[in-house]
């Protein structure tokens, strides 16, 4: 990059700085206690799973019991199972008492085993201060209470002797709707988590204060033991309430201030992160120790907690993403003015930093393999929707901040005097209307040039009646016009072009192909095949452009999306000599086309696939922006899915065939810029082939929601950030560059988005087979076909309506159960009525397709000229 491109970026760099330093807030709280009263300890590790019968050993039991020795005075634990068991004999040990903990579930036949097993424990052990029988089984419904009430009276009556204190540890909700409980215990066991009742951190003390009074005067005569208190460190939000390390330890360094203060008696909710968890309660139960699951402690205990203390290496790591992606957008950037520039710099710096914290966020968990291969697919797809967001960055900025074009082809009227070449003009048709193609002959007759002659082929129509009366009007223009009917013939509009190139004039220099429905300027081959007096120039190509975009409100929308890609990405493209040539409006110097082999007829898009094939051997194509013809659109919009089809998996099979060339740097003459406009070209296509793997992966992740939350959670809200910024994005761009390129209303502009969208289910189909398959029928575009009936205008798009009902139904499910009010699940939801949006496009695009017509087409109007006469030519 040039010193001036360094220049614009160092202020957004400091900028970038800067804002990541803010993130990083500090909070000065109430120091922690030398000495907690009580902290709930299950002390698994990593590779600990007692779901799968994966528990710690009694040495692996013991380093953690004396990691706490001197900071908690007791220790809470949940089963006496195995190893667990031994807990109170390591705790007396390390001069710590503890609260044991006996499991109850809905197995009757487990209960017994445990009950009489902790029953014991707590008598042969004198530090067993007190017993919980049973931990949340009311709120997990898998008990009755007087089933729980029966388990905990037959420990109360065990215990007696020893006045060991029972009860049974419950949500303080449930203690609430059941006050029968403080009949059969000796005090209240209550779990207080403000975390889940979706409770805001700054409120969150006084809603544990507002509980535990509540349950003080419910229970009047026991003593109340907040049996758990804490805020996980990582996981989904509940509506108000933020997971973090940050929010973790101030919550808790608040609780344990006021607990002092209050003389509650507690149980920190945990010791150790632990991971297991996430099977039985999601994700953020792996997420709630004081120290996490290798036994580093989460947060400070006595210095101001910083909510991003991370940031110099996050801050580090978005300037080299972002320099690396500036250093290739504006590697050739000379002619971008600052405000291009600058451009480029924000969005390359809100991508890297986007890329940085959806990384940041992603791997401040545990994994497990469900995640990795989530967090493997996700990779892929965020990198392709980043660089389909440069990409398109990169051609707003060189389409609107420019201060001026690098290879400009303006019309070039013949010099006087000068030799003008012999032009052979190619017109192939197959089964189209008579009464268009004789206007399209006619205009051909007007054309201001001295030297040319018209080929005209019709390939394997049937109807006689159809291609007779052309062959006739050919007669009737005189020699210059040729008409051929051959049928059958192979190879589709590519083997008619062959056909005919093996009957062009042999003194014809230019080759020139017009698609059989376009009305010529009579200036067009005067302008343009000056042009080829440049001996560079392979290629001269004009924008395709239509005359029937007043004939109902769906051509007018079709017509403003097509104006797009020839008033934007085409000028872009010719700047560094990379157009996509069309086979309509385009002309070819004759003996490249024909050295090339010709029209490729396996091919689908055989314009396109010579384009390339030309640039490949060195040659420079030329791209002149003026319309020079105009053309019918297609009718219907199955229609018009269909020749977005046909282009979508064409450039799929152009990419499959020379994908040497594109990445080669010996076996092709493609410069770096070319390379670059063709496969970021393709990349928004791509990029609707893969969206469609991703919808029906939501779709399926949102079942696993439905019937599965625990495994199934929404994912991180941060993993939202690209496909709303690239939907965002290209809207944004679309809106501006049409209002100043395309110079259209903006109601233009939203019609062209709409259009535009609509076409992305099937563009994804086209892309997804082109990857498959090698070979697909050619489809004709048809023209001035009848109207489809409502119910056709619903059966064309139904896939497309079919996945909207999908995707809002699921968004409206999704949001239904959750209870919660999880952010990441309203996001989640949001992110289902994006993917919706396509698919309504396309039968809102469907439905306008049937309206009555507005006013009659208003066909381009062509001076008069005169008539000479011709022949023709009949193979059957």
């Amino acid at each position: 990059m040039r010193i001036l491109n360094y220049l614009a970026i160092i202020p957004f760099a400091v900028l970038s700085v800067v804002l990541w330093a803010m993130a990083d807030r500090s909070s000065d709280e109430p120091n922690w206690p030398d000495r907690v009263k009580a902290v709930a300890f299950a002390p698994y590790q990593l590779h600990h799973n007692p779901i799968n019968g994966i528990d710690p050993t009694t040495e692996e039991i013991r380093a953690d019991v004396e990691l706490l020795a001197g900071k908690v005075a007791n220790l809470r634990t949940y089963t006496v199972k195995g190893a667990l068991g031994d807990i109170p004999a390591l705790a007396a040990d390390a001069g710590m008492t503890v609260t044991l903990g006996i499991w109850i579930s809905g197995d009757k036949a487990a209960n017994e085993v445990e009950l009489e097993r902790g029953i014991a424990i707590a008598k042969a052990n004198r530090n067993v201060t007190r017993v919980i029988v049973g931990n949340e089984v009311m709120v997990r419904r898998e008990l009755e209470i007087k089933e729980l009430v029966s388990y905990v009276d037959r420990a109360r009556q065990a215990l007696a002797k020893r006045r060991i204190p029972v009860s049974a540890a419950e949500t303080w909700d449930i203690w609430l709707a059941n006050p029968e409980l403080g009949r059969h215990v000796d005090f209240v066991a209550a779990h207080i988590l403000p975390y889940w009742e979706g409770v805001h951190l700054d409120h969150a003390m006084d809603h544990v204060r507002a509980r535990y009074d509540d349950l003080k005067a419910t229970f009047p005569k026991l003593p109340i033991v907040i049996a758990e208190a804490g805020w996980p460190s990582t996981g989904r939000s509940r509506k108000d309430a933020v997971a973090s390390n940050a929010n973790e330890g101030i919550f808790l360094r608040r609780f344990l201030a006021a607990a002092h203060q209050e003389r509650w008696d507690y149980s920190l909710m945990e010791a150790f992160d632990q991971p297991w968890k996430a099977g039985s309660e999601g994700a953020v139960g792996a997420y709630w120790g004081v120290w996490d699951a290798e036994r580093n402690a989460k947060f400070s205990f006595t210095k101001p907690l910083r909510h991003l203390p991370q940031w110099p290496g996050l801050a580090i790591a978005t300037a080299a993403i972002a320099f690396a992606s500036l250093g290739f957008l504006l590697r050739d950037g000379t002619l971008l003015k600052n405000r291009g520039r600058s451009f480029l710099t924000i969005v390359a710096h809100g991508v890297a930093a986007g890329a940085v914290w959806i990384g940041f966020q992603y791997f401040n968990q545990y994994m497990t393999p469900l995640s990795i291969s989530v967090g493997i697919v996700l990779f892929i797809g965020f990198i392709g929707l980043a660089i389909v967001l440069l990409t398109e960055a990169h051609e707003m900025a060189e389409a609107a901040w420019v201060g001026a074009r690098r290879r400009p082809f303006a019309p070039a009227p013949m010099p006087a005097g000068a030799p003008q070449p012999k032009v052979s003009i190619h017109v192939p048709a197959y089964n189209e209307p008579a009464e268009m193609m004789i206007d399209t002959l006619n205009a051909l007759s007007r054309l201001d040039y001295p030297d040319f002659e018209v080929l005209v082929i019709d390939n394997n129509t049937k109807d006689e009646a159809v291609w007779r009366p052309v062959e006739a009007h050919c007669a009737r223009l005189g020699e210059r016009f040729k008409f051929f009917h051959v049928c059958p013939l192979a190879g589709y509009k590519a083997g008619a072009l062959n056909y005919i190139l093996e009957r062009t004039s042999p003194d014809a220099e230019v080759v020139a192909v017009i698609d059989s429905d376009y009305m010529v300027s009579p200036d067009w081959l005067k302008d343009l095949v000056p042009h080829f007096n440049r001996p560079e120039i392979a290629i001269v190509q004009a924008p395709q452009d239509y005359r029937d975009e007043h004939e109902n409100i769906f051509k007018t929308m079709c017509y403003a999306e097509y104006r797009g890609f020839f008033h934007i990405g085409m000028v872009t493209r010719n700047d560094r000599n990379a157009i996509i040539q069309h086979g309509t409006m385009t002309m070819i110097r004759t003996r490249v086309l024909r050295e090339v082999g010709g029209w490729a007829e396996w091919c689908i898009t055989e314009d396109a696939e010579l384009g390339l094939k030309i640039l490949e051997q060195g040659w420079e194509e030329a791209y002149v922006e003026k319309s020079y013809g105009r053309g019918l659109m297609p009718d219907t919009f199955i229609d018009f899915k269909k020749q977005r089809s046909r282009w979508a998996f064409g450039a799929i099979q152009i990419l499959r065939s020379h994908v040497r060339d594109m990445f080669s740097l010996t076996q092709s003459r493609l410069t770096l810029g070319q390379r670059y406009h063709f496969l970021a070209g393709w990349l928004p296509w791509i990029a609707d082939g893969l969206n469609l793997a991703f919808t029906l992966g939501a779709v399926l992740w949102s079942i696993g929601m439905l019937v599965l939350p625990k495994t199934f959670e929404a994912p991180l809200a941060a993993c939202a950030i690209p496909p709303f910024a690239l939907f965002s994005f290209k809207l944004i761009k679309l809106l501006v560059l049409y209002r100043a390129r395309v110079r259209i209303p903006f109601s233009l502009s939203v019609g062209a988005a709409v259009a535009g969208l609509a076409l992305s289910h099937t563009v994804a189909k086209a892309v997804i087979a082109g990857f498959l398959t090698k070979e697909r029928p050619f489809f004709r575009t048809p023209k001035c076909e009848n109207k489809p009936l409502f119910v056709q205008a619903l059966l064309a798009v139904q896939e497309e309506a079919a996945l909207l009902v999908v995707l809002v139904g699921m968004s409206a499910a999704v949001w239904w159960v959750d209870t919660g009010w999880t952010f990441e699940v309203r996001v989640w939801c949001g992110m289902l009525l994006m993917m919706a949006l396509p698919h309504l496009a396309a039968l809102v695009m469907s439905v306008l397709n049937v309206l009555p017509a507005r006013r009659p087409a208003l066909p381009m109007v062509m001076p008069q000229a005169t008539k000479p006469a011709g022949d023709t030519v009949s193979v059957g």
